[in-house]
């Protein structure tokens, strides 16, 4: 039996130049952390007792007796890419609901070759795990995914994360004063808009845009590289005002990042005292991030007692093999096409 435990990510700047039809002639960056916040994934070899060979369990069960049956995405292609043709149970658990713009399927793609690499009585590192979480989503799952979520998750922290060129996924981690990073963590508020979109469909369509809004994502590099100057400076109340300058110019990248919806929320926490905030993922609903200073957040709290506040911190460790039992003397699994 083998466990692993992945944290969820949220970003603050650069979201939108680590896609490769980006980066691949232009330089990219983000700044993000991980939170605390995991999708936790269990995995055995399965004895041989079922019509089944495999059992996978996320929001559904299933049961199949080929991979090519699989209707899991990164399950299937996963276990194609290690070449696993042995009946397997896979279990998934989530601390947040998935497609809520907190990098949740890449923590469930690092977090499965984590856990089965283990299960193969072998250790991955964790810049492995996040080249080959890329790989899978893009070109196996075809998946119109960036690749800051797999290094993030992959690795854990608060970090600046480069693309393009001869630093492409360079990951940098931020180091900051416990105190900057304390102030930093408690003017921070996630709230849970109460749905969610398909951030594969919103980001096809942010990635076609892509060559007529140049400008503006040459803007959010910028911005990047700023914040982490910003942080290194002690200076965290700009940090937040820069993240309503990002939100305003993601805004533009396409018209399927926001709704109504969102900008009314967003309208009511800068009048209550919000000095900045954005949509966290691709965009279209999920969790919304808002910088709000510690004295103006009992306003907040009430103008939007409506809506979710999940409270949350900074984590560094990445995705960890919790839980790791060797599966000696147990009977034989089975073998797909045997």
């Amino acid at each position: 039996m083998i466990i692993s435990r992945t944290p969820f990510r949220v970003s603050f700047f650069g979201g939108g130049t680590d896609y490769p039809d980006w980066f691949n002639n232009n330089k990219g960056a983000v700044v993000a952390t991980t939170i605390n916040k995991y999708c936790y994934i269990t995995c055995r070899y399965l004895p041989p007792f079922f019509e089944h060979k495999s059992r996978i369990i996320y929001s559904k069960m299933e049961h199949v007796t080929n991979i090519n049956e699989i209707d899991h995405p990164a399950v299937r292609e996963v276990l194609r890419y290690l070449k696993i043709n042995t009946g397997v149970e896979i279990h998934h658990d989530g601390d947040l609901p998935a497609r809520t713009g907190l990098g949740s399927s890449s923590s469930f793609t690092v977090g499965l070759l984590n856990s089965l690499y283990a299960l193969l009585g072998k250790m991955a590192s964790k810049e492995q795990m996040a080249k080959e979480a890329i790989y899978i989503e893009q070109n196996m799952c075809k998946e119109n995914v960036g690749c800051q979520d797999q290094m993030l998750v992959a690795h854990g922290g608060l970090n600046y994360i480069e693309f393009g060129g001869e630093d492409h996924l360079k990951i940098n981690r931020i180091t900051i004063p416990q105190k900057v990073n304390e102030e930093l963590q408690g003017n921070l508020m996630l709230y849970f808009t109460g749905f969610s979109r398909n951030a594969s469909d919103i980001a096809k369509h942010q990635i076609r845009n892509i060559p007529k809004r140049k400008k503006e994502l040459f803007q959010m590099y910028q911005m990047a590289k700023e914040a982490v100057k910003l942080l290194n400076s002690g200076k965290v109340l700009p940090f937040g005002r820069l993240l309503d300058e990002s939100w305003k110019i993601k805004k533009t990248l396409s018209d399927k990042i926001t709704t109504g919806f969102i900008d009314d929320i967003y309208k009511e926490a800068k009048k209550s005292g919000a000095l900045g905030g954005k949509l966290l993922g691709a965009g279209g609903g999920g969790f919304i991030l808002l910088y709000v200073p510690r004295e103006k957040q009992a306003i907040v709290k009430k103008r939007l007692k409506k809506l979710l506040l999940v409270p949350f911190s900074f984590e560094n460790s990445g995705s960890q093999i919790i839980f790791y039992h060797p599966n000696e003397g147990e009977v034989k699994p089975k073998i797909y096409g045997k």
